[in-house]
């Protein structure tokens, strides 16, 4: 694509430069719906999950109950798989714009991250936030579980602890296992500091972060729905290796 630039200058038009501008809003834009799109799909996996708590009939029943949704107009599994495709997408668009604005910044710094001002911990300038050591490296490690997450209880083609037609007794039998509740804490701490500081951004990109109180509404709703999913997610695993669920 050809850059309209300055007769005089040679440096991109204030058309050019709106252009890009307007793009990289479009792109948190999207980060940030497509966000919120898998935040509402973690809410509604995490009650999925604490179905555990009504037994194998109540779980599998649930289980059998979401590709029913939508039956005689949809095929079987319709309404499940139209959820997928949106999810999917979601997270195709969420991974794309991410790594479009990443790739941007790093051209505009010639690579060299953002120099700012000299500090005690940043002598040469370069300021390190926060987000850039939770939400790139946090989302390859959510990805990397997912795929993992996927192939053992919805595919069963990882099978620790027994293969099953159950998809309670899938569950049961994983998370018996000592390695398995590490690895999913371990995404679990990914996903906190990566939902902590994505809702607060996706709200802000949003126009949400109009004021001091507004900042600190998002704040603390950003906290809050971190620690709902977080522990929603974390106690029918913990339950099952207790012993309490079997």
């Amino acid at each position: 694509m050809q850059v309209k630039t300055n007769n005089v200058t040679g440096a991109p038009s204030r058309s050019a430069r709106s252009t890009a501008a307007r793009s990289s809003v479009l792109l948190h834009a999207a980060m940030a719906v497509t966000g919120l799109i898998m935040i509402l799909f973690l809410l509604a996996h995490m009650y999925g999950n604490l179905k555990v708590f009504e037994g194998q009939q109540g779980f599998d029943g649930y289980a059998g109950y979401l590709r029913e949704i939508g039956e005689p107009l949809l095929p079987h599994a319709g309404v499940l798989w139209i959820l997928r495709v949106i999810l999917l997408a979601s997270v195709l668009l969420h991974i794309f714009s991410a790594l479009t604005l990443w790739h941007r910044s790093r051209h505009a710094t010639a690579g060299k991250g953002g120099w700012r001002y000299e500090s005690r911990k940043n002598r040469r300038g370069v300021q390190r936030s926060y987000a850039s050591f939770t939400m790139r490296w946090g989302g390859v490690v959510i990805g990397l579980f997912v795929i993992y997450h996927l192939l053992h209880l919805s595919a069963d083609v990882i099978a620790p602890g027994g293969a099953s037609a159950s998809p309670y007794q899938r569950m049961v039998n994983g998370f018996a296992i000592w390695w398995v509740l590490c690895s999913y804490v371990i995404a679990l701490i990914a996903l906190g500091f990566h939902l902590r500081h994505g809702i607060w951004s996706a709200f802000a990109s949003l126009g949400a972060n109009k004021s001091l109180s507004g900042r600190r509404f998002l704040n603390q709703l950003a906290m809050m729905i971190t620690l709902v999913i977080l522990v929603g997610f974390l106690v029918p695993p913990v339950a099952i290796f207790a012993g309490w669920v079997n």
